[in-house]
């Protein structure tokens, strides 16, 4: 009797399972480095810093990816990338692309990736990060996961297992994208830890030409107007959030949430429930469906603790839940926790508080 063939993986639907020989050929981790008007966005740099455990398990090159005008400071956002841990920078400087529109960064990132071959990029969650990953995932005929709370290498196909909430964020999924190449992803800012930047790390700069003028592109790019309104709200960087539910009952009640926040220095900030219902703008909801925090506190009152809401805020250092259900899902996961009825319960920390923080104010005066 022959020896057994080893079994090879099963194709669903049809499709192949098995990655191509000639997509085998790419190798390395991409990060692509968004900057606006001389500024690199953190985002960027936290990808860095995630993109640096994929490469070194994969045991492959990290590099960050750069596109601007000829007069932006590319090259110093380079420095700053390498400081974060990225070994080289690609970068494309070109008059079309000052200012980002979809076109010219989608032929510079897709002429790049063709060229160079990277097996995985990642992008930043934010507006233009998801306008451009989407294209470039289009053009390329490759797959994309969105929104990933966690990245790691499958060990046995050494694929990118990219996990997202999905269902609503009532479940995660992990994703693979096993025969194509390059694996794309999107996360959001502040799902992953920043890196502590190494000013001493050196990098190579390899630069690349975009070959498309003005009048190959349609959109034009007119002016820049800053949102009037775009610093009033910082919740994604505060260091201390105080966020409510519809435990809390109606809108008076949600009144002590900005009462504790007040005399704690904190942003606010709600479920997705409460934000539908209109007690507070929709800037402040935490959540898969709303912004992702990484406070050094996190306060969370009348909030049961569904997937939808723990996914953008179990980063935080220290997360106190208050809820009249023992057995309420937030206490799986919060450092301390008090069963209580937060109508009361927050009275009191708001009372302690101030006068706690009044007694260190006199004791330093």
């Amino acid at each position: 009797m022959s020896e057994a063939e080893p079994k090879k993986p099963a194709a669903r639907g049809g499709r192949n399972l098995e990655l191509p020989e000639h997509l085998k050929a790419y190798k390395g981790v991409w990060v692509f480095i968004e900057h606006d008007r001389g500024e690199a966005h953190s985002v960027s740099w936290e990808l860095l810093g995630e993109g640096r455990k994929l490469a070194d398990t994969l045991g492959v090159s990290l590099s960050g990816v750069i596109m601007g005008g000829p007069d932006e400071p590319l090259d110093a956002i380079a420095k700053e990338a390498y400081s974060f841990g990225a070994e080289a920078c690609y970068i494309i400087r070109d008059p079309v692309l000052k200012g980002y529109r979809n076109e010219p960064f989608t032929k510079g990132m897709t002429d790049l990736v063709n060229k160079y071959q990277p097996e995985i990029v990642l992008l930043g969650a934010t507006t233009m990060g998801r306008d451009l990953a989407g294209s470039v995932a289009t053009t390329l005929a490759t797959g994309l996961t969105a929104d990933c709370t966690e990245l790691r290498i499958d060990p046995a196909t050494r694929a990118l297992a990219a996990t997202r909430p999905t269902f609503g964020g009532s479940l995660l999924c992990t994703i693979m994208t096993l025969a194509y190449r390059p694996q794309m992803a999107t996360v959001r800012p502040r799902v992953m830890r920043m890196p502590d930047a190494d000013t001493t790390r050196t990098g190579t700069i390899i630069e690349d030409s975009l070959g498309m003028i003005e009048t190959d592109i349609v959109t034009k790019l007119l002016d820049f107007i800053a949102d009037e309104n775009s610093n009033k709200v910082n919740l994604a960087y505060a260091d201390i959030i105080v966020s409510g539910g519809k435990g809390l009952k109606n809108p008076d009640n949600f009144k002590l949430i900005w009462d504790l926040a007040k005399v704690l220095g904190a942003e606010v900030g709600a479920t997705r429930p409460v934000v539908q219902s209109g007690w507070v703008d929709a800037e402040r909801q935490v959540g898969q469906t709303g912004k992702t925090v990484r406070p050094k506190l996190y306060i969370a009152a009348g909030i049961s603790g569904a997937i939808q809401h723990r996914v953008g805020m179990e980063g935080a250092d220290v997360i106190i839940a208050i809820n009249t259900d023992p057995n309420a899902p937030i206490f799986d996961f919060a450092h301390h926790g008090i069963v209580g009825n937060a109508m009361q319960v927050l009275p009191v920390l708001t009372d302690t508080f101030r006068e706690h923080i009044a007694m260190r104010s006199r004791k330093a005066a």
